[in-house]
C-alpha cells in the first residue's frame, strides 16, 4: 500500500540561539564537531552553470518568497532548483543537487514535518542543517548543545596553531604524527 501524505504539526525544536551559534562555525568545523558525521553528499550551493542532471526543478523564486517570509534561513534539497538567477538575485540561500527549467506537478500534498533522506543524510523535525559554500551538514537535535561545545573548542584550538602553521611549522608536528612516520622508509630523491 502506497504511503499517504503526512504533515506533523508539533515538533521539538532545537532553540534559534543554539542553531545560529552552529551555522556562524560553518558546515566543515560542525561536521568536524559532530564526530564527523552528517554530510550531505552531492548537495551544493546554487552557482551559475550548475549541471542538470535532474529534469524537474522542484524549488524557485515564488517557494522562495514564502520560506522567506515564514522564516525560513534557506533551502536545501537532494533534487533540481529552477530560477536560479531569481534566487541569486534574491539572495535566499538554496542548495540543490541540480539546476532545471522544468517545473513540477502540484498534484499531491507530500509530507511535512517527517524524518527524510537528503545527500546521504537524515534529517529529523528539528535538527539543525548547517550550510555553506563548503557542503551541507546536519545535526541530530539531541546534540546541539554538545556539538556547539566542540565547534567552540576546535576552532580555538585552530586560532591557537594557526600562528605556528604561518610561520612554517607542518602539520605532521602539531598533530603528533611524526612517531607514526619515524620508522616509515625514506626515498631519497
Amino acid at each position: 500500500m502506497p504511503l499517504r501524505p503526512r504533515i506533523t504539526t508539533s515538533i521539538d525544536r532545537t532553540g534559534g540561539t543554539v542553531a545560529k551559534a552552529l551555522g556562524a562555525f560553518g558546515a566543515a568545523t560542525v561536521h568536524e564537531a559532530n564526530a564527523r558525521t552528517g554530510a550531505m553528499h552531492g548537495i551544493r550551493p546554487v552557482t551559475p552553470g550548475l549541471s542538470a542532471p535532474s529534469e524537474y526543478g522542484m524549488f524557485g523564486d515564488l517557494p522562495a518568497t514564502s520560506a522567506r517570509a515564514l522564516g525560513l534561513a534557506g533551502v536545501g534539497l537532494a533534487a533540481g532548483v529552477r530560477d536560479v538567477r531569481s534566487l541569486r538575485e534574491m539572495e535566499f540561500p538554496v542548495w540543490a543537487r541540480a539546476a532545471a527549467v522544468r517545473g513540477t506537478g502540484k498534484a499531491s500534498p507530500g509530507w511535512l514535518n517527517v524524518p527524510i533522506s537528503c545527500g546521504g543524510a537524515v534529517v529529523n523535525p528539528g535538527d539543525v542543517v548547517v550550510a555553506d559554500d563548503g557542503g551541507v551538514g546536519v545535526v541530530e537535535r539531541a546534540d546541539t548543545v554538545g556539538v556547539l561545545a566542540n565547534a567552540k573548542a576546535r576552532t580555538e584550538n585552530e586560532e591557537a596553531v594557526r600562528p605556528r602553521f604561518a610561520a612554517g611549522e607542518q602539520g605532521v608536528g602539531l598533530g603528533g604524527l611524526r612517531p607514526m612516520t619515524a620508522g616509515l622508509e625514506r626515498d631519497a630523491r
